[in-house]
């Protein structure tokens, strides 16, 4: 059996495509970006670009201290 050719497509980072503004108070779109245990997805796996991921990082920290989101789910 032969595998199909080519690189993989590359995501592409749905904030910078739709212009979508990340908000720690929109804890349904952070959810799409932590695990059901609660940690962090990384952008290799969630296909966000650099600046995005450190602000996803940055609000769902902060909602965390707000209580908005769980810190861990056990």
């Amino acid at each position: 059996m032969r595998r199909r050719g080519g690189p993989p497509k590359r995501k592409v980072c749905r904030f910078c495509a739709d212009k979508i503004d990340i908000d720690y108070k929109n804890v349904s779109l952070l959810r799409s970006f932590i695990t059901e245990r609660g940690k962090i997805l990384s952008g290799r796996i969630t296909g966000t670009c650099a600046k995005h991921q450190r602000a996803i990082t940055t609000a769902v920290k902060r909602a965390r201290m707000l209580a908005f989101l769980p810190f861990t789910v056990i």
